[in-house]
């Protein structure tokens, strides 16, 4: 079509095809960049799945060791007793009725364990066995005490006889007696056991109709049913004698309370260990706590229609104690996946930094053409959710499916934070691009770093006041923080300081012959874009983990090592022998054990539990005399740390029976040293008269000293105490075998005990306590064996579980965070090794550029880690108590040590270097070659 003028009208573009729509942003970006979406999901799923994790296996943690701690102290203790006065007209049918409604009530707070549910009732005072030739120690008479159980068919097996039936109106009550107790105490099938009179010369008495055998003799269960297995050896101040149970018919409970001058019903109800959970132990002690004297103490009561019903329970004491031991290792226990938290945050805003930089003329871009900054950040949010909420998603689900725990809510909480960082980071990153650059640093990252040092100086601060504690709701996060803290403030510190050294280096390096050294250094001290003061983030990747990592061995070397010193100082010795009071040490036996591989020092000693300390004043006081071989006693006092002495001390001139005889006295002793010279004298009446050699607080031979002690020399005393020229204890430092230390005991002709002391042994044997083949009171202590004992702990294991886990975790995130800062610079350094190239730059020299380069950042972290760990060590070390970790309570603190520092950080320099290695022979060379062959296709 034509105008007036002769010119062509414009013709309409054609109108868009219906439904043609824009390509959708997100998948648009998506597709041309698969590589980079995928890297992003996978490092989202792997930080969502530790931050998830990592609370679940403290959960985990946590309630193996309240269910380990809580099963170990017994069925009896972490049971509910309850107990009323036996009815005038009851039945073992009302026991179990009572029974269905106490578990019923106890049951909606507890969960109960079956098999440990107990249902009976007992005679209140038991009645003795008078009966010509039974058994007699003593010309006491045994003891009988009569109980019913309801399923004592179930637990035990009739070997002779019948079972009991109810108790006729008049006559003897019809009892059940072991087998063993019967043999032990003469009894005879069919026997009418006289138990003597009540009141006004009314007898009893019980007929035995049978015999039964226990059918585990060492289970818990029986523990507060007498001695239902055996014959009992009591050994009463006043008067031994012996002890057993018997046992009635359910239809027999009014006789048994008329038998016993009163019964008392009881039922036993188990908690179950296993239901038993840390995040809920104040609600659990709470209404273990309310049965036994409170609202639900009442509940029972009504529902059972018992108004005199009382319960009782250790139970909120070992929860109490419990709960002491889990708040007190959880700081140390929290410090590592604090430090993964750390490292992974630096990583993601790492990430997010290298994002940026490849995608920064491409945002700019967007905004010049129109785009605005709301605009653009909801599409980069977008594409954020595309990749990172899926792969949140999955890391979450693989950490509360892999890690099964009761509790989710802070895992959930974790990850969500976490992925609310991978989602963010690149986006708010990409919010502070200025239409213009802008000089790195200024006033505010000045300002930055001077908030995080004087945080990290409060925290400190506050750490060493008051030591890690704890609150309602767990650990304090900012003492928990204080290590992490030191690491920033150590890698801000060290990027600022970092640069200048390097460029100083490479300034040195200018001055040489070569250039790669030069080069290389000189580009270290720049960022990717050739400016100074490079990025911190790496830095404080590597210095986090290497801090955290190195802070976590410390705790773990040093809990070893106090472990197996309090284990050494609680034997008294390596190994120590310890014998019955009837006996005594054989010199053969000390000349084969002095002479076993790996003894370094031993000595006998004599130690009296029974003697008395006499003042100057005449006042006495109970004290333990030990009487050794001084110069053998002084080496194993030194080697353990524990009371030494110089031996030439104890050495006494020679003189009469009223010579004094230098003693080592305990500090409990001082005060009473200052009033004039003491004496000590031993149960046979015998003396010493002694001066004062030296105080102490402990010794071998009593490293825990419940009492006063003192300790003299073997020759002097031997003069003067006849009855201390024997051996009743032997110690020995350095690495001996104790089972060689056993079997030369076991050889050396054991003394027998006789009388009395022979009845306690044989009864101590028939309750399992012999081992390793030697009679009972025989006892060869070895502290190998004791620290393994002491690290037998769940909530040990837990918390070394986490430190390796944290430490794993945070060296996998310092090495990512290396790979993405060469990923970061590769572009720009590919330029440069190529032009190079071109001038005559051989590979090998191009590798070692790269080294140049980048090792300077690793060894600085590595050796930066070193120190901020040593200095977190230094400066928080006495605040944190390590007696959980180690098992046992001890007073010695964390300590700066070489060795678990050096080994963690050096681990971590290697892997980095060979990282670089590896990223610089695989991609370096394709990326070189690619660069160097640009525009040959066109």
């Amino acid at each position: 079509m034509t105008t007036k003028a002769g010119t062509t009208a414009p013709t309409p573009s054609p109108a868009p095809a219906p439904g043609h729509r824009p390509a959708p942003w997100v998948r648009t970006r998506l597709r041309a960049m698969p590589l980079a979406a995928l890297l992003t999901a996978a490092l989202a799923l792997v930080t969502v799945f530790l931050a998830a994790a990592f609370p679940r296996l403290q959960d985990r943690g946590a309630d193996a060791a309240l269910q380990d701690f809580v099963r170990h102290k017994g069925l009896n203790p972490t049971s509910l007793h309850s107990t009323a006065r036996t009815g005038g007209a009851e039945t073992a049918a009302d026991l179990d009725a009572v029974r269905q409604k106490l578990t019923a009530e106890v049951g909606r707070e507890l969960t109960l364990a079956p098999s440990g549910l107990a249902t009976g009732a007992r005679a209140l005072n038991p009645r003795g066995m008078f009966n010509p030739g039974y058994a007699r120690i003593s010309g006491d008479p045994s003891l009988l005490t009569l109980y019913y159980l309801s399923d004592l068919t179930a637990r035990a097996t009739l070997t002779d006889g019948t079972w009991p039936t109810p108790a006729p109106p008049d006559g003897p009550l019809p009892i059940v007696l072991s087998k063993k107790a019967a043999e032990t105490l003469h009894v005879e099938l069919g026997d009418v056991v006289d138990n003597g009179t009540l009141g006004e010369g009314t007898r009893r008495s019980t007929v035995v109709v049978g015999f039964y055998r226990v059918n585990e003799p060492q289970d818990p269960f029986w523990d507060d049913l007498g001695c239902p297995a055996r014959a009992c050896l009591q050994p009463d101040p006043q008067h031994e004698h012996w002890a057993t149970s018997g046992f009635v018919d359910g239809g027999s409970l009014p006789a048994l309370a008329r038998w016993g001058a009163g019964g008392e019903d009881f039922w036993r109800l188990p908690v179950d260990p296993a239901s038993l959970r840390a995040d809920r132990l104040d609600r659990t002690r709470s209404a273990v706590s309310s049965f036994l004297a409170g609202p639900g103490a009442t509940a029972l009561a009504s529902a059972t229609g018992r108004s005199d019903l009382h319960t009782s329970s250790n139970l909120p004491d070992i929860l109490s104690r419990a709960d002491d031991r889990y708040r007190a290792s959880l700081p140390l226990s929290a410090i590592g996946p604090a430090g993964v938290a750390g490292v992974g945050t630096v990583v993601l805003c790492l990430a997010a930094a290298l994002t940026t930089d490849r995608r920064t003329a491409e945002i700019r871009l967007l905004r010049a053409r129109g785009g605005s900054r709301t605009g653009v950040l909801v599409r980069l949010l977008g594409e954020g959710a595309a990749t990172v909420l899926p792969a949140a998603v999955v890391g979450t689900a693989l950490a509360l499916v892999l890690l099964p725990t009761p509790r989710w809510g802070h895992a959930v909480l974790a990850a969500l934070a976490a992925t609310l960082l991978a989602l963010l980071a690149f986006p708010a990153r990409a919010a502070l691009l200025r239409p213009r650059r802008r000089g790195a640093g200024g006033w505010r990252r000045i300002v930055g770093e001077l908030v995080v040092l004087a945080v990290t100086a409060a925290a400190v601060a506050e750490v060493r006041r008051r030591g890690v504690g704890v609150t309602d709701a767990g650990s304090d996060p900012l003492l928990i923080a204080a290590p992490l803290l030191l690491a920033v403030t150590g890698g801000l510190l060290l990027a600022r300081i970092e640069p200048v050294v390097v460029g100083w280096l490479a300034a040195v390096a200018r001055r040489g012959r070569g250039l790669i050294g030069f080069l290389g250094l000189a580009r270290a001290a720049r960022d990717a874009s050739g400016r100074r003061r490079p990025s911190a983030l790496p830095l404080l990747a590597l210095l986090i983990a290497v801090t955290t990592t190195g802070f976590g061995a410390t705790v773990l070397d040093t809990v070893d090592h106090v472990r197996t010193r309090a284990a050494r100082i609680a034997t008294g010795g390596d190994v120590a022998v310890s014998l019955p009071q009837y006996a005594s040490l054989s010199e053969a036996f000390t000349k084969a054990a002095a002479g076993l591989p790996g003894v370094r020092a031993a000595t006998g000693a004599w130690v009296e539990t029974n003697a008395r300390f006499v003042g100057a004043d005449g006042d006495y006081t109970d004290a333990i005399l030990v009487v050794v071989e001084p110069t053998a006693y002084a080496e194993i006092s030194r080697t353990l740390g524990v009371g030494e002495f110089d031996p030439a001390k104890l050495a006494a001139a020679p003189g009469g029976p009223d010579t004094r005889i230098p003693a080592l006295f305990s500090r409990d002793l001082a005060k009473r040293l200052s009033a004039g010279a003491p004496e000590v004298r031993t149960p046979n009446g015998n003396g010493l008269r002694t001066t004062v050699a030296g105080i102490v607080t402990a010794s071998p031979a009593v490293p825990d000293p419940g009492r006063p002690f003192v300790v003299v020399a073997a020759g002097p005393a031997w003069e003067r105490l006849p009855e201390s020229q024997r051996t009743n204890k032997w110690f020995a430092v350095g690495d001996p075998d104790p089972e060689r230390v056993r079997a030369a005991l076991r050889d050396s002709g054991l003394a027998q005990p006789s009388g009395l002391a022979k009845l306690i042994a044989d009864d101590a044997a028939a309750a399992g306590k012999g081992t390793h083949g030697l009679p009972v009171g025989y006892t060869v202590h070895s502290s190998r064996e004791l620290a393994v004992q002491l690290a037998d702990d769940p909530l040990q294991h837990a918390a070394g579980r986490l430190f390796r886990y944290a430490a794993t975790a945070g060296a996998g995130f310092a090495l990512l965070a290396v790979l993405l800062t060469l990923f970061r610079a590769a572009p720009e350094r590919t330029a440069v090794l190529a032009r190079l190239r071109t001038m005559g730059l051989r590979p090998r020299q191009g590798l070692a550029l790269i080294l140049a380069e980048a090792l300077p950042q690793t060894l600085a972290a590595a050796v930066g880690g070193g120190l901020a760990a040593v200095a977190a060590v230094g400066l928080l070390g006495s605040a944190f108590d390590i007696s959980t970790l180690v098992g046992a309570k001890v007073g010695d603190v964390i300590t700066p040590t070489l060795l678990p520092v050096l080994l963690p950080t050096a681990g971590l320099a290697l892997l980095i270097g060979l990282a670089v290695v590896l990223e610089t022979l695989i991609a370096g060379r394709r990326q070189i070659a690619v660069e160097l062959r640009a525009g040959e296709q066109s």
